[in-house]
């Protein structure tokens, strides 16, 4: 596994966590049984992933992701703050849209900026793109 491999499959590991972590806080206000459900579907779909990425570095013996604890607070600080008044199906829907478009774009920048990557990497790359692109599709209709 060369270095491309492995960052790509690390920025898989990095936002497939962080789409973890927004839904928990955002499965946490949730009020709207439909959008709970569909919730708790995404997050066990990213944990998947996530394991695959982790998986495919762990058989080379790579270190994965780790996030720090400052990321994680500023990502739920965000969170926390941008329901503070407003913890609508609406609103909760926008907050996991736009952090799935921010995954979206990290992982289109990994791929972008990594290009000597083997098919393996690749493709759990392509699965967490395609599923971010779905998770928003699906999403927009709590708008």
């Amino acid at each position: 596994m060369n270095g491309d491999d492995r960052e790509i499959l690390k920025a898989v590991q990095k936002n497939a966590d962080m789409a973890m972590k927004t839904i928990d806080v955002v499965e946490g206000k949730a009020l709207d049984a439909e959008l709970t459900h569909e919730l708790a579907k995404e997050k066990l779909m990213y944990s998947v992933i996530r394991n695959k990425a982790t998986d495919r570095l762990n058989n080379e013996r790579i270190a994965g992701y780790n996030p720090s604890a400052a990321a994680d607070m500023l990502l739920t600080g965000s969170l926390h703050i941008g329901t503070l008044t407003n913890c609508s199906a609406e609103r909760l829907a926008e907050l996991m849209i736009r952090n799935s478009s921010r995954g979206l774009t990290g992982m289109w920048k990994a791929v972008n900026h990594h290009s000597n990557y083997c098919g393996t990497s690749m493709e759990i790359a392509r699965e967490f793109m395609t599923f971010e692109e779905k998770s928003i599709a699906r999403l927009k209709k709590f708008l």
